[in-house]
């Protein structure tokens, strides 16, 4: 569901900009940031307590191997979207994203809707 929910607002915001739209293009681009930023601290939060609590290293056995590193292939993928759409975000309230600028902020979003989904 988090993931739908990130692709739906990036969706929005570059349509929303398409239509001209530039205020909706920042608040659905804002809302993608927090959804991606809710995963990423809800995902910090599951490592401590696997780390601290449980014990569950990457050292552990062949499950932590396989749930750290995917886990932590997709947490890296999302940091990177998150500086590249933060960035997107400080330019738009600049004033400096555009109608014109839609098909660019396309190739920002298909990078952010490949996101790969690892947790349910």
């Amino acid at each position: 569901m988090c993931l739908l929910s990130r692709s739906l607002t990036i969706h929005l915001a570059v349509r929303r900009l398409r239509q001209g739209k530039a205020f909706a293009l920042v608040f659905y681009w804002g809302v993608t940031i927090a959804l991606g930023g809710a995963f990423l601290c809800g995902t910090a939060s599951e490592w401590h307590r696997l780390i601290y609590e449980k014990g569950l290293t990457i050292h552990t056995n062949l499950f932590g191997t396989t749930y750290y590193s995917p886990v932590g292939l997709h947490g890296c993928h999302v940091t990177v979207g998150l500086i590249l759409l933060s960035v997107v975000a400080l330019l738009a309230l600049m004033g400096s994203v555009k109608q014109q600028h839609a098909e660019r902020l396309d190739v920002l979003s298909i990078y952010w809707h490949r996101v790969p989904e690892t947790r349910q």
